[in-house]
């Protein structure tokens, strides 16, 4: 098998080969090279010690040397090089305590987490493949490396990579493996919150977003995320709950509701992750509220779950706000839908139409047609405000609170009222919007 390394990769084993080391680009490289996909990185593993490779290239980083790591720079490109190790005793359930470095190949690769990101490649040797990594991409499965109760009881995350790792590939997880995960869910709650983010996201963002029911069938988020497990128990749900229709054809859950409606919207972080939550204020006692304070409730939930995983708050704004408003019945009105603008931003508000496009399509198909033919109306008219540019906020609104002050409006609370209140006749007939016209009516205002 004839793998194409870039350039620079090649260069890097050609110098360690050349100084009497033997050296593979190995991983998740490999892995993708096989598939026809192009990796993000290439990783080198070398039987020449983290010194040693600092004395071959003149530019290095000690990315971890106690681990065997030193990042060898190239112009701007940094490219890990990690000498064979052996992993020590696993004592936290992520790290070993200690790693000895081996003259081994196979002891390096042994220690790895499946068999298909255990493959090394040189162009001298051509690619190793010790473990069926080979025949497991034709199989389409992940597997541990040997013992999956090793594996994960050496690092609880592979378990939530093994399923993220199925849904990126289109694999399914092998049955021991699988089993296993079953078996040591639990260790997962070691795990950091930033970790379980990573994996998350990358699994959400996936070809597939529905294999999270996977990470619910194996336990994984009853651990890291309990508040989907009531969402896949809450029993069957009327689609008109979830389409505003009155079929009474009934779903799952809405658990299952939701994993199809992941899958409507594009591969996308804030959309995946409010498509996740989006119905999260409607289990239990809460099915009996009001729409709008289930809507509250979810957005609540959402955001205790994305803080609890280390979001960083652009996203929690965004996802949030998204959940608040994806119910948000929206005719095709000119005046409405720039209030809608307003209420929800003008950044988000093409997100809440791709929102409330993905909850149409995963509820009932008997209303779906005439549902998505309102959606469309109010996205071309959503594009002729657009297109107009016309106004939807304060920072468009043609008078601002220095021309109030100008026109004799005293600073304070009574300012931002009138704004508020030209913005609002603006709204409903945007030719308003004009400085001239709306000092006028600030005037006429004062003298009553």
């Amino acid at each position: 098998m004839n793998i194409t390394m870039p350039t620079d990769v090649s260069l890097i084993l050609d110098v360690l080969h050349d100084h009497g080391y033997e050296a593979y680009a190995v991983g998740g490289c490999i892995r993708d090279s096989i598939l026809g996909r192009k990796p993000d990185d290439w990783d080198i593993t070398t039987s020449a010690t983290p010194y040693q490779v600092k004395e071959l290239f003149r530019r290095t980083v000690d990315t971890g040397l106690v681990h065997g790591t030193v990042t060898v720079m190239l112009d701007k490109t940094g490219y890990e090089v990690t000498t064979y190790r052996i992993d020590g005793e696993y004592e936290d359930g992520r790290h070993p305590k200690e790693v000895q470095f081996t003259s081994s190949l196979t002891e390096d690769l042994k220690r790895r987490d499946f068999t298909i990101n255990a493959m090394a490649y040189s162009r001298e040797t051509g690619l190793i493949d010790q473990f069926g990594g080979v025949e497991d991409l034709e199989r389409k499965i992940i597997r541990c490396v040997g013992d999956p109760m090793l594996r994960f009881g050496e690092d609880a995350l592979r378990m939530l990579r093994a399923v993220r790792f199925a849904a990126q590939l289109g694999f399914t997880v092998e049955e021991n493996t699988r089993k296993a995960i079953t078996e040591l869910v639990s260790s997962l709650s070691k795990i950091s919150s930033e970790r379980i983010q990573v994996e998350t996201v990358k699994l959400l963002v996936s070809p597939r977003p529905a294999m999270w029911k996977l990470a619910y069938e194996t336990g994984i988020t009853g651990v890291i995320m309990p508040e989907f497990d009531r969402l896949m128990e809450t029993g069957a749900v009327d689609r008109k709950e979830t389409s505003g229709a009155s079929s009474g054809e009934q779903e799952e859950s809405l658990g299952a509701y939701t994993l199809h409606s992941m899958e409507q919207v594009g591969r996308d972080k804030v959309l995946r992750l409010t498509m996740l939550f989006h119905k999260m204020g409607e289990t239990g006692a809460g099915r009996i509220q009001e729409q709008e304070q289930m809507d509250q409730e979810g957005s609540q939930v959402a955001g205790k779950i994305l803080r609890r995983l280390k979001f960083d708050n652009d996203t929690i704004n965004q996802v949030t706000k998204l959940v608040l408003w994806h119910g948000y019945h929206l005719q095709p009105s000119p005046a409405q839908i720039r209030r809608g603008v307003h209420k929800v931003g003008e950044n988000l508000f093409p997100l809440l139409l791709e929102v409330q496009r993905a909850c149409i399509l995963a509820g009932d198909p008997d209303v779906r047609e005439g549902q998505l033919h309102r959606l469309e109306q109010v996205e071309e008219v959503y594009e002729e405000i657009c297109r107009l540019h016309q106004c939807v906020s304060l920072k468009t609104l043609a008078v601002t609170g220095k021309d109030l002050i100008q026109a004799g409006v005293k600073p304070g609370p009574q300012m931002g009222k009138i704004l508020e209140e030209l913005l609002e006749k603006v709204l409903e007939e945007p030719e308003w919007n004009q400085k001239e016209k709306l000092l006028e009516l600030v005037g006429e205002n004062k003298g009553t």
